[in-house]
């Protein structure tokens, strides 16, 4: 069986990849997408970005590109895998700006 699509993400190839904007200081350009919500995507974070405090319905998987990307539990630097299970509150922030790949088991709620 072959995989729905193939991606090739490194830096040059995600350089070049149409991001829309999701919240103010931040990026996205999505992957992947199901009917139930669950989505794919990669996240672009500019210096001083917040996404503000939100809820997750389901897990979440964040893996650090480049940059870093801070919560209220600590700061990820490039390679940090992040796991956030669901109930988790949390703000977001990038201090310097970031680069995240990001996949949503179900979206998330802003509180």
């Amino acid at each position: 069986m072959s995989p729905i699509a193939l991606w090739s993400l490194r830096p040059d190839d995600i350089a070049g990849l149409a991001f829309q904007e999701l919240r103010p200081g931040v990026e996205i350009h999505v992957l992947h997408e199901t009917p139930d919500g669950a989505r794919a995507a990669i996240l672009r974070y500019a210096a001083g970005a917040v996404v503000p405090a939100h809820r997750h319905e389901g897990y979440e998987y964040i893996y650090v590109l480049s940059g870093e990307q801070s919560d209220e539990r600590g700061a990820y630097a490039a390679g940090s895998f992040v796991i956030n299970e669901p109930g988790m509150t949390h703000q977001v922030t990038s201090k310097a700006g970031c680069t995240v790949l990001i996949l949503w088991l179900r979206p998330v709620v802003f509180v």
